[in-house]
C-alpha cells in the first residue's frame, strides 16, 4: 500500500470503531494482531474495543494528527467524552473529560493492522476528576 491508500483505509478503520461496527473490524485488524506488545489477536482487540465503548458510552474517535509512512501509520486521537464509571483506573464517574492518546500502527502486507503500541494521556483524565 503506498501512503494514500494506507491513510484511506486507517480512516475507514476509524469510521468502523466510531460506527462500533464490530462484523467488519476484520477488514481493518489482522486476525494475529498485538497490543502494545502482546498478541490479543482479532477477538481479544475486537473484545477490548468492546470494553471501551461499555466504559464510554458516547465514545468517538477523532484523528487530530496523522502521519502515513507504510507500512506504518501514526495518529494522535482526541477523545472528549464522559465515562460511566471508572477508566484506566481512575474515578471518573460521569464527568466529561479530555484527553488524547498516541499511537502508532504497523500494517501487514494484506493491508491490515498487525500491531498496535498506545499511549494513553491518563494524566490528563487524573486532572480534570
Amino acid at each position: 500500500m503506498n501512503s494514500d491508500e494506507l491513510t484511506a483505509s486507517y480512516r475507514g478503520y476509524i469510521e468502523c470503531l466510531n460506527q462500533q461496527d464490530w462484523g467488519n473490524l476484520g477488514r481493518y485488524v489482522s486476525e494475529n494482531v498485538s497490543h502494545n506488545g502482546k498478541t490479543i489477536g482479532l477477538s481479544g482487540y475486537r473484545s477490548m474495543l468492546e470494553g471501551d465503548f461499555q466504559a464510554i458510552p458516547d465514545l468517538c474517535f477523532e484523528v487530530a494528527l496523522l502521519v502515513s509512512q507504510p507500512p506504518h501509520v501514526a495518529s494522535r486521537l482526541q477523545f472528549n467524552c464522559t465515562p460511566v464509571g471508572m477508566l484506566f483506573g481512575l474515578p471518573v464517574n460521569g464527568k466529561p473529560v479530555q484527553f488524547e492518546e498516541n499511537v502508532f500502527y504497523e500494517f501487514d502486507g494484506d493491508g491490515k493492522i498487525k500491531t498496535v503500541w498506545s499511549i494513553i494521556d491518563k494524566s490528563a483524565i487524573a486532572e480534570q476528576i
